[in-house]
């Protein structure tokens, strides 16, 4: 079974559309809508917006449906330079808690910086699914900003996204709780993490996702390039839509033979 995960109901409802033996399970205040999609078995939930609405969405996900593959999508905010354009599609190799650390008199400093690592991809054991980690080429045993996605999965994902004909680029993702609404600080982003793609709530479904040892993807939709924050430029509903298709392709595909 494969879990999807965006952060707000227009970012699904595309997918909830195509989902087929549809039926509707609630847990922990959250709606988890189970179903078919080209064969594949389903579970779509909106998590609410942030990292702590992520982190417990997906803990429920992977505890009461044990997914062998987890997939968080939505909109996101391309860095100047990055070579996205409107409504294409970001795929992570990595995810980067952006705000957590330190500011200091040069400036910030993450959690290796304090000696802090916010986790690891240890063995988990739960009710719904015991994590099985391989190996440490999937997680890292300790982690700290960073969380690098498994290479041969991603690979896979982009395979699935080019014959598609799926315009996309693939890089490390910021996940912020504050969202950048001026170009200078996307310029400072851009320089420090080299990202090209910014959201709210990616590596708290990385981070979840690494404790229990669940293969993780993360694809998005490009709704604004990071710049003075001006609405009206934004294309919002248009990039959720394309960030749909991209993920009923992967889903579609064969993505699901890389879990264990």
């Amino acid at each position: 079974m494969t879990g999807l995960i965006c952060s707000v109901e227009f970012e699904c409802l595309e997918i909830l559309k195509g989902l087929s033996r549809k039926r509707r399970v609630e847990a922990g205040g959250l709606a988890f809508h189970r179903g078919l999609l080209h064969g594949r078995e389903l579970t779509l939930l909106a998590s609410g917006v942030g990292k702590a609405n992520a982190a417990h969405a997906t803990t429920l996900l992977i505890e009461r449906f044990a997914p062998g593959l987890v997939i968080n999508f939505g909109i996101g905010g391309a860095y100047p330079g990055s070579g996205l354009d409107l409504c294409d599609i970001a795929i992570a190799e990595r995810e980067i808690y952006g705000d957590e650390g330190v500011v200091t008199r040069r400036g910030f400093r993450g959690m290796r910086f304090m000696g802090m690592p916010l986790g690891s991809g240890s063995r988990v054991q739960c009710s719904g699914v015991e994590g099985k980690r391989e190996s440490l080429k999937d997680y890292a045993e300790y982690f700290y900003n960073e969380i690098q996605l498994n290479r041969e999965l991603v690979e896979k994902a982009i395979s699935i996204i080019k014959e598609s004909f799926i315009d996309f680029r693939t890089g490390p993702f910021v996940t912020l709780s504050t969202v950048t609404g001026t170009r200078q600080r996307a310029e400072e982003l851009r320089r420090r993490y080299r990202a090209i793609c910014e959201n709210m709530e990616g590596a708290a479904v990385a981070h979840v996702c690494a404790l229990y040892g669940v293969p993780f993807l993360e694809v998005r939709g490009i709704s604004n390039i990071v710049e003075n924050r001006d609405r009206r430029r934004w294309r919002s509903r248009e990039a959720a839509a394309e960030c749909q298709r991209a993920v009923m392709e992967i889903v579609k595909g064969e993505v699901r033979g890389l879990c264990r």
